[in-house]
């Protein structure tokens, strides 16, 4: 009767792991969504530093990504305004 106890108790760790890592990667995802542009502009203007150009233009449209996010993640959010947010 052992070998059975010991499958479950590692089926029962092995779930929770699974819903660990899946709590992790729509935390990920949520936070990548609200963050991507200004990731995606910042790594543009290092990448334009590294090649000897100006990478000013893609600083300023980081910062401005930046702003909004942070617009975005400040803004009330209820049911009066559910669907104004969930147009695309």
């Amino acid at each position: 009767m052992q070998p059975v106890r010991i499958r479950r108790i590692r089926g029962q760790g092995m779930t929770e792991y699974i819903i660990i890592v899946a709590l992790i990667a729509v935390a990920a995802i949520g936070v990548y969504r609200l963050f991507g542009d200004t990731v995606r502009e910042q790594m543009a203007g290092l990448a334009k530093e590294l090649s000897g150009e100006s990478g000013k233009g893609a600083r300023d449209a980081a910062k401005t990504s930046a702003d909004n996010a942070e617009k975005a993640a400040t803004a009330e959010k209820d049911l009066s305004n559910y669907y104004d947010g969930n147009q695309k």
